[in-house]
């Protein structure tokens, strides 16, 4: 596991690609059931290990997952979540660049259960949600584009449908819309940073992870067109 941060309250994990945050009904080793065995190796502890899961990725993204130790702090980081207290910036690489090359998109989103996917919605139909974010373009790789996003709102599949929604499909995300899928399974989109003031301590926190190692991120920066 790549720890990002930990203390006795809180532990941070820069996730991988195709790892589950926690466990389905495939029945895979998940994110939660790694955490739970580190922390019970490390410090010996018998029985059950407590582990609150904070904020869930999808399985083909990659980046940073919160958890927390303590049924206090998980208390409180909830209400960080609701309060949107926590900044959350993501990175997509993208087969369009998206027009214009900033902005801001707000849609109304519902989520189909059986597809596993959500849609843009109207305003009005019921259980639809609103889902803002917030977009610039920062590089131009190799016949696809960087975007970065800040998320307000954590909508089921957000950052992918709205994207896809401005013709701006993340590259591998097949399911709404991309020419192909990569090689191993994944997408292209890194929950790369947060910020945020810790629960108990009150010490602002602000913590980066590495995307994953692969051709596509570790593509040299151009500034944009």
């Amino acid at each position: 596991m790549d720890i990002v941060y930990e203390d006795n309250h809180l532990i941070i994990v820069n996730k991988s690609a195709g790892e589950l945050s926690q466990s389905d009904h495939t029945g895979d080793s998940s994110l939660v059931d790694k955490v739970k065995n580190y922390i019970k190796t490390k410090y010996k502890k018998p029985g059950n290990v407590y582990l609150g899961l904070v904020n869930r990725l999808d399985r083909p993204t990659s980046g940073l997952v919160i958890f927390s130790k303590t049924s206090k702090s998980l208390v409180r980081m909830n209400k960080l979540i609701k309060e949107r207290k926590i900044k959350k910036i993501y990175h997509a690489v993208t087969e369009k660049s998206p027009e214009p090359k900033k902005g801001t998109l707000i849609n109304f989103l519902k989520k189909n259960q059986a597809k596993n996917k959500s849609f843009i919605a109207c305003k009005n139909e019921l259980k639809s949600k609103e889902a803002i974010l917030h977009y610039t373009l920062i590089k131009n790789l190799n016949k696809y584009f960087l975007i970065e996003i800040i998320l307000e709102t954590g909508r089921h599949h957000q950052i992918r449908s709205q994207l896809a929604n401005i013709g701006c499909v993340i590259k591998g995300d097949v399911k709404y819309g991309a020419k192909r899928a990569n090689k191993d399974k994944s997408i292209c989109l890194h929950a790369k940073s947060i910020e945020f003031i810790h629960p108990i301590t009150k010490v602002k926190i602000s913590l980066d992870a590495s995307p994953p190692k692969s051709n596509i991120w570790s593509n040299k920066e151009k500034p944009p067109c």
